[in-house]
């Protein structure tokens, strides 16, 4: 597969994953997620009437303008409060013909949109024994982590800063641990992304995959900066791939001394 995201088996040559919401037009959402490379689409399965085809300008529906013949749609439970709800939302996104896939969201404070973490475990297992292949938004803390990968999760989604804030990666020593500690499954970075820079951190840490929404759909030019985004993932990848120098203290002459004749 190369140098491949893959997860629960399947392989994707990006590894950048966008979403769908906050975009000024579908159009603009569409040029954007062509700009920005990823094969992988997020849609709010509770806040999208997926059957209404009023939806958004001339009677068009959003999944007008998603290429599902290039564009994998990953369900996912946003505005979900509960276990049971986030459920329920994953069964309909199924039964719906979207995806037995889900992003798994349980958000337990409204202000922070942190997620609800017992709850979040608690509708991994159940999903999980369904047939479900989810890929819960979690906190960025190892013990969690651990647990819901026993659960089942085919990947984890630590964020980098609250959803939607634009703050980068606020905690880069839990990233680190985690992906130090979680070897199983990947490890992709979810929310708090503000700019090329901070994806490029969150890659040079060694996550396997960055997703993000409102950095790239809240942007003055939307479209140029899903085209930063690809090239901060991939570059941040090729970086953590290479391994850098290691920092010091005091300075080291690009040119050594050896074989200098003074």
């Amino acid at each position: 597969m190369g140098d491949q995201l893959v997860i629960a088996g399947r392989g994707f040559r990006s590894r950048l994953i966008v979403g769908t919401g906050k975009y000024r037009s579908l159009p603009e959402m569409a040029r954007a997620h062509e700009a920005s490379g990823a094969e992988i689409v997020t849609v709010a399965v509770r806040r999208v009437n997926l059957t209404d085809r009023s939806f958004g300008q001339k009677g068009e529906s959003l999944l007008d303008y998603i290429d599902r013949t290039k564009l994998f749609i990953l369900p996912n439970t946003a505005g979900c409060y509960t276990a049971d709800e986030a459920i329920r939302a994953a069964r309909l996104g199924r039964e719906a013909g979207l995806s037995e896939w889900v992003k798994l969201e349980v958000i337990g404070d409204e202000q922070t949109l942190f997620p609800e973490t017992e709850e979040l475990v608690r509708a991994t297992k159940t999903l999980v024994k369904e047939g479900f292949i989810v890929l819960p938004y979690t906190n960025d803390d190892l013990i969690v982590a651990r647990k819901l990968v026993d659960a089942g999760a085919a990947a984890v989604m630590p964020l980098g800063a609250p959803i939607g804030s634009g703050m980068g990666i606020q905690n880069l020593a839990n990233l680190r641990i985690l992906r130090e500690r979680i070897t199983e499954v990947p490890v992709i970075v979810d929310a708090g992304v503000g700019t090329a820079s901070d994806a490029a951190i969150a890659m040079e840490l060694g996550a396997d995959g960055v997703l993000m929404n409102t950095a790239i759909a809240g942007a003055q030019d939307a479209v140029l900066m899903a085209e930063a985004m690809r090239a901060a993932v991939e570059a941040g990848r090729k970086a953590f791939l290479a391994g850098r120098i290691a920092k010091k203290l005091y300075a080291t002459a690009s040119s050594p001394a050896a074989g200098v004749v003074r």
